[in-house]
């Protein structure tokens, strides 16, 4: 995770490092000893090679209560006379990839990615994208950096929908927005359906709210080939970004919409201004008040370890979670983020029909009306 530029470099060292290490691994065909099989070009060659990558670097074996032997005794016997195809191959890849039930793990061959959806397929969906863009984006918002945004005229409420953490955000991009909705009551940041993408533009956007230093959780990275070797836990922080346009959470209030869809990026995002949530601001007196930064909706989908990408000897590319990380306290998020208290909302389908209503949005405006300490004065009427 990108949270100050020298911390950033240094990690970004370390990532580079060992994910050519993971490939140099796998593309060696090497004698190993009788307890272990040649990782070679063979159909059973390459279930070895992904067993094993996985074996001795992916971090959730424990948390997921996964018995990853279990998982060798009952495929291999297979590679004797039942695989005989590539293709027999990948659904193997494939079902072990369900046993770890992580998003992160992929699979990519010329022909299909292996995945693991169940993180979000048993949740409602919690979204509805032709309301958004119809009934609450309009025809008149204004779009930059992967960000659409307006201004609700009714209650001086400020609605930006990101959709994509892959959308690069730039410094001068988020100073007009900022500039642009600075008089609004309080700020909805919708993030709803966002799979994730760079955690680089995850900590730029969530640098706006931050007024000083702040722990925001700890990473660990493995340092052996055993489930538990890890290192000790390093803090991450984040830091305000300087001479730039900030956001007053302590007086404007900010809800950022979630749904099951929220992952990886996303789910670090969350995690990333729910650690702001309650710090103390100085106003223009010197007078300390908590910034209000609520998270309204579902709980997120997760996926809090820092993902990693190796090869197989067949070239296929595997991705999976090697270095997890945790809140603040301890806690690992990996399964997903639960909304603020008082603020569990899901969508009532029938009056996001008939009514043309986003529950979880009127609920976050109705949060923001009672709680922001902006001036009365910017409140507009229709």
């Amino acid at each position: 995770m990108h949270i100050n530029g020298s911390w950033f470099t240094a990690l970004s060292s370390r990532l580079t490092a060992l994910c050519f290490l993971l490939s140099a691994g796998c593309l060696l065909t090497a004698c190993l000893d009788d307890d272990q099989l040649e990782q070679d070009d063979s159909l059973r060659g390459n279930f070895e090679a992904f067993w094993q990558t996985l074996d001795e670097h992916y971090c959730f074996f424990d948390e997921k209560g996964v018995d990853w032997e279990g998982v060798h005794r009952k495929y291999a016997p297979l590679f004797k006379d039942s695989i005989k195809t590539q293709f027999e191959l990948f659904n193997v890849l494939d079902e072990m990839v369900d046993t770890l039930r992580d998003g992160h793990i992929n699979v990519y061959t010329p022909f299909n990615i292996a995945r693991y959806w169940s993180w979000y397929e048993d949740y409602p969906t919690n979204y509805d994208d032709n309301l958004i863009r119809e009934y609450y984006l309009g025809t008149n918002y204004w779009y930059t950096a992967g960000m659409q945004y307006v201004m609700y005229r009714r209650d001086s409420v400020a609605y930006v929908r990101y959709s994509s953490f892959n959308s690069a955000i730039g410094s001068t991009n988020l100073d007009y927005i900022l500039a642009l909705i600075r008089n609004a009551n309080g700020l909805i940041l919708d993030i709803r359906n966002n799979g994730g993408g760079s955690l680089s533009n995850a900590v730029t956007l969530a640098e706006r709210f931050a007024t000083e230093k702040t722990l925001s959780g700890y990473i660990r990275h493995k340092t052996g080939r055993g489930h538990n070797d890890f290192s000790k836990a390093e803090p991450l922080y984040i830091e305000p970004a300087n001479d730039r346009m900030m956001w007053d959470a302590s007086v404007r209030p900010v809800v950022i919409l979630t749904n099951r869809h929220c992952f990886s990026a996303a789910n670090n995002f969350v995690q990333l201004m729910r650690a702001l949530d309650g710090t103390m601001t100085p106003d223009t007196l010197g007078i300390l008040f908590p910034k209000m930064i609520k998270v309204c909706g579902d709980r997120t989908g997760g996926g809090s370890g820092l993902p990693f990408e190796s090869v197989l000897p067949n070239g296929w590319s595997i991705r999976f979670s090697a270095c997890p990380m945790t809140d603040p306290d301890g806690n690992s998020t990996e399964s997903g983020i639960d909304p603020s208290p008082g603020l569990k909302v899901d969508m009532d389908s029938v009056s996001a029909y008939q009514n043309h209503r986003d529950d979880i949005i009127e609920a976050a405006r109705q949060y923001i009306i009672q709680n922001t300490r902006a001036p009365r004065d910017t409140t507009k009427s229709e």
